[in-house]
């Protein structure tokens, strides 16, 4: 017998937790000259374990697009503008891990184009959208070394959509934006354990 996975209930609408857990008032406001783009499964959105939102509601400079919701195919080649310097965040064969010597060798500003989904949902991002296929692949390889997660990682570097963009925003931009982002994803971990039963 199958368990169904117990749907919030009257789950507030920009942090998705049960509103009297909401975390609204910890979501910090970043102005980063790096820019994110979310490209997140239109599956995903239902979901409210998702952390990716999370972080467009953080950063002033980003901005979420939506796949899988029609049969036509999301077109994101106006993402490619000489104004930025484009990277897809993506663990690839190919993937350039993410380091402060690697952003040093062009000065324009970054635009980190994340794919939001489960495994399967992410890598169609890098496998199906041939407007990106010219696009850097970048990773990075800080493990994850808690002990508790919202969802089950399948690799020693898996993390939530929100802890990922942290850490890449601290090679980005630094430790201030790093912290005050793992910060709002350890609010939002703390209260969905809560939430379950799983923490007190």
């Amino acid at each position: 017998m199958i368990e169904r996975k117990r749907k919030t209930k009257n789950p507030c609408p920009t942090c998705f937790l049960n509103r009297a857990l909401c975390i609204c008032e910890r979501i910090p406001t970043a102005n980063t000259r790096t820019r994110i783009c979310l490209v997140i499964h239109a599956k995903e959105l239902k979901r409210t374990t998702n952390t990716g939102r999370l972080a467009i509601k953080a950063l002033v400079n980003s901005e979420m697009r939506v796949r899988g919701d029609s049969r036509e195919a999301l077109d994101l080649s106006d993402l490619l503008t000489p104004e930025y310097r484009t990277l897809l965040f993506y663990p690839s064969e190919d993937a350039l891990e993410l380091t402060e010597e690697l952003v040093k060798q062009d000065p324009r500003p970054v635009q980190l184009i994340v794919p939001d989904g489960n495994w399967r949902q992410a890598s169609k991002v890098h496998y199906r959208h041939h407007e990106l296929k010219d696009v850097p692949r970048v990773m990075i390889k800080t493990p994850n070394t808690a002990k508790l997660h919202m969802r089950a990682e399948n690799t020693p570097e898996g993390m939530a959509t929100l802890q990922a963009i942290a850490h890449a925003l601290g090679i980005l931009e630094g430790n201030e934006v790093k912290e005050s982002l793992l910060n709002l994803y350890n609010a939002k971990l703390e209260k969905t354990l809560v939430g379950r039963g799983i923490l007190k």
